[in-house]
C-alpha cells in the first residue's frame, strides 16, 4: 500500500505541472524514504504536488520559515540534494513571549536556536542530503544577500501577521525574503485560509487563519508578484465558526484531549483548508 501511496503522489506532482526537469522518480524515492509519522501526513499536505507548484528542484537554495518540528525540513533536505542549501529562518526572539505560553526558561532556551536546529537534523539527516545553516528573522546574515533560490513560508505567516501591530515581524520577514532572494526568486506560501465572510478581527492569524487577500496585499507591497494560486491544499470540510482555532484539527487536536467523539468529528474534518499561493522576486526591479 506504501509503494501505491508513493506512486501516486509521483504522478500527481506531473499532472500538477512538473517541468520536464523534475525527476519525479527520485521524488518519489525521497517521500518513500520517510518516517511513518511523515508519510501520514501526504493525503493532508500534498508535499509533491506542492513543491512542483513552488518549482523547488535538487541543487537549489531554499530558506524555510519557521520549520517548527521539521515536518518539510527531512522532505527538503533530501529532496534538495547533496548539492543544494536548506536554511531554517525562526521568528525573532522577542516575539515568543507575546505568544503568552513560552516560560522565560524556554524562551531563553531559543537564544541558540539555530545550532540546535542544526544539531538536531543530524539524528535523521543522510550523506546526500542538503547542507543546512539556518538564522532569525529580522538579523539574516549578508552571506544570504541575493544567493537564495526560494523562500518558503509554509503555515507560518499567520504567527508573523497577528503580532504584526507590536513589532512589524511580518514586514521584516518579507524583507529578509527580498533580500535573500535572487531576482526572479520564488516565495511560496502555504497558509491556513479564512473564507471571505469571516469577520477580519477573527481572521488576523491569532486564530491561526488568514485571508487570501491579506496575504497578496502583504506580498504585493514588499514587491513582489503574485504569479499562480492553487486549490491543492483546499479542505472543505474545514468550515471554522468565530470560536474556532486552527487547533482545534489534526495533527494538534488540541481541543478534543481526553473527548473521543470530539477528537473523532476534528479528525474526520482533517487538516485545515490551506492556501498556495506562488509569487516572484522581479528580474530588475527595487523595492517599494
Amino acid at each position: 500500500m506504501k509503494a501505491i501511496r508513493i506512486l501516486a503522489a509521483a504522478l500527481a506532482l506531473v499532472a500538477a505541472g512538473a517541468t520536464a526537469e523534475t525527476d519525479t522518480g527520485r521524488l518519489a524515492e525521497v517521500l518513500a524514504a520517510q518516517p511513518p509519522e511523515v508519510q501520514a501526513r501526504y493525503s493532508a499536505r500534498h508535499p509533491a504536488e506542492t513543491l512542483a507548484f513552488f518549482g523547488i528542484e535538487p541543487g537549489m537554495t531554499v530558506v524555510e520559515a519557521y520549520p517548527g518540528e521539521g515536518w518539510y525540513t527531512r522532505i527538503l533536505s533530501a529532496w534538495l540534494g547533496p548539492e543544494g542549501r536548506l536554511v531554517g529562518a525562526d521568528f525573532p526572539l522577542d516575539m515568543y513571549p507575546r505568544f503568552g505560553f513560552f516560560t522565560l526558561g524556554q524562551v531563553q532556551a531559543r537564544e541558540d536556536w539555530a545550532a540546535q536546529w542544526i544539531d538536531g537534523a543530524a539524528a535523521w539527516q543522510g550523506p546526500q542530503d542538503a547542507l543546512l545553516s539556518a538564522f532569525v528573522f529580522g538579523s539574516m546574515p549578508e552571506t544570504l544577500v541575493g544567493r537564495v533560490d526560494a523562500v518558503l513560508f509554509i503555515r507560518s505567516l499567520h504567527n508573523l501577521a497577528r503580532f504584526e501591530a507590536d513589532g512589524g515581524y511580518l514586514h521584516a520577514a518579507l524583507q529578509d525574503a527580498w533580500n535573500a532572494l535572487k531576482p526572479g526568486g520564488v516565495v511560496g506560501v502555504v497558509q491556513h485560509l479564512a473564507r471571505e465572510d469571516m469577520p477580519d478581527e477573527w481572521a488576523d492569524g491569532s486564530n491561526g487563519y488568514l485571508k487570501e487577500q491579506y496575504v497578496i496585499d502583504q506580498f504585493t507591497a514588499a514587491g513582489f508578484e503574485l504569479v499562480d494560486r492553487s486549490e491543492i491544499n483546499f479542505n472543505d470540510n474545514d468550515r471554522p465558526g468565530i470560536e474556532d482555532r486552527v487547533w482545534r484539527l489534526p495533527p494538534t487536536l488540541a481541543t478534543s484531549r481526553g473527548n473521543p467523539e470530539r477528537r473523532e468529528a476534528m479528525e474526520a474534518i482533517g487538516e485545515s483548508h490551506r492556501m498556495t499561493l506562488k509569487f516572484r522576486k522581479p528580474e530588475s526591479e527595487e523595492a517599494p
